[in-house]
């Protein structure tokens, strides 16, 4: 592997590529220390001290630190995210985004000039509740987080918020397109990487502090490499269903004949389900933050992460948003349809309904093993903490885009090496391709 690596500056082309990735996650990590004007930062520190734990929390993860010092790219790539999941959900309901879908290169352009507009537009409305939000917060021991609130910190904080979620998302797409790797996963990735110094830090002076013994630590290390390898054999998992295309003669060449086969990945979802749990179930935590009525902040301590209650419901969110988000993105009729018009059919399976149902059948399998593999990994940190006193937070959506974004970049990576017939990452090759 390191021989693989040191191949990486090898190859020109691939090494400016990964330069540049570089250099523009270097310049959305110091945008994140940029504060936004008129905030008092203790004070905003100190309240998020208090909402660890709620939707805020979240946020804040995923914008990897921004949002708790309200930095101008405070946002975070999330509006982005949600523009785009609704447009996918859109793709389905909606005729013209469907005939957009199938319009190949041109209809993905429209597709994305439209997330844009979205991504604006949700900037926009979530730059202008948190400006409203700051507005009305108070920390007990210190002054109003806003020094000077109205109108003018509003539009302010809503132009700075929305100009700076469209600046990562301009970062992201030049990564995609001269970098190396997805660049919108890549800046979460590097946000959330971005707390791991503190994460180490933190652990060895607890260690020295004697609050954590050194075996306790050494067999956090050894549960780590175990999660993260079972997480990298699951994720690149694929159920193959057999395909086999009749020949057929088209003029004086003949076509099909061979066998291949239909990929159908085990977490087909991805890091969907978790978002969608849990901020589903945070929703409430956040707006008892606010609310001061007894009743609401009984009702938020029994929906603590710790707590029974809240597992079991965040479980079963998951499992139903793995297979929603499934039964969204891939139809079995589409996919049975397509084989049927190009001559393709499973060995032992009539084409058409059938093969339809079969796919949908071995689909629906996956899905739940996938769902209860993606709940594991979620419920994992609150086990660590509650149970083991783990000093941060490790697990959760967090590892699962880590390692996802990690394997993707690696694969491509290895695509560039193998291609110009430098040796990849793994002398046997084929570390990163799909598994049965």
């Amino acid at each position: 592997m390191v021989g693989g690596f040191q191949n990486i500056f090898k190859i020109p082309e691939l090494k400016k590529r990964v330069l540049y990735t570089f250099a523009l996650l270097m310049v959305y990590r110091i945008g994140c220390a940029v504060p936004t004007p008129g905030i008092d930062g203790d004070a905003l520190a100190s309240f998020f001290a208090r909402a660890k734990g709620t939707l805020l929390g979240m946020f804040d993860m995923f914008s990897g630190g921004a949002l708790e010092r309200l930095s101008v790219f405070a946002l975070g790539i999330m509006p982005y995210i949600s523009a785009s999941i609704i447009l996918q959900l859109l793709t389905v309901v909606v005729p013209h985004l469907e005939r957009l879908s199938k319009e190949g290169e041109a209809g993905r352009k429209k597709i994305t000039q439209y997330t844009r507009y979205g991504t604006v537009f949700l900037s926009i409305i979530q730059g202008f509740g948190i400006a409203v939000g700051l507005e009305r917060m108070s920390v007990p021991g210190a002054a109003t987080i806003v020094a000077y609130p109205g109108w003018s910190f509003r539009l302010i904080t809503v132009i700075t918020l929305t100009a700076g979620t469209a600046f990562i998302m301009w970062l992201g797409e030049q990564i995609t397109e001269r970098g190396i790797g997805n660049g919108i996963s890549l800046i979460i990735f590097a946000g959330i990487v971005a707390r791991m110094p503190s994460a180490v830090s933190n652990t060895f002076r607890l260690m020295k502090t004697g609050e954590i013994g050194v075996f306790l630590v050494l067999l956090l290390l050894v549960v780590m490499v175990a999660v993260v390898g079972f997480i990298i054999f699951v994720e690149r998992g694929q159920r193959r269903i057999p395909v086999q295309y009749a020949k057929r003669i088209v003029g004086r060449k003949m076509y099909g004949g061979q066998s291949t086969h239909l990929p159908l990945k085990i977490n087909t979802s991805g890091v969907i389900p978790p978002i969608f749990a849990s901020s589903i179930i945070m929703f409430p935590a956040t707006i008892a933050s606010f609310v001061t009525v007894p009743w609401v902040q009984s009702a938020a301590q029994a929906m603590t992460p710790d707590s029974i209650i809240y597992n079991l419901i965040y479980v079963g969110f998951i499992i139903f948003f793995c297979f929603f988000y499934t039964a969204v993105t891939f139809n079995p009729v589409d996919v049975a349809d397509n084989m049927k018009k190009y001559g393709g059919y499973i060995p032992g399976i009539r084409p058409g309904k059938r093969t339809a149902d079969y796919i949908d059948r071995v689909l629906t399998r996956i899905t739940f093993g996938g769902a209860l593999y993606v709940s594991a990994v979620c419920v994992l940190p609150t086990l660590l903490i509650s149970r083991f006193n783990v000093p941060f937070y490790f697990g959760g959506t967090a590892l699962l885009i880590v390692v996802g974004v990690a394997i993707d970049t690696v694969s491509q990576m290895e695509s560039h090496m193998l291609a110009r017939h430098y040796e990849g990452f793994m002398k046997k090759g084929g570390a990163f391709k799909g598994r049965r």
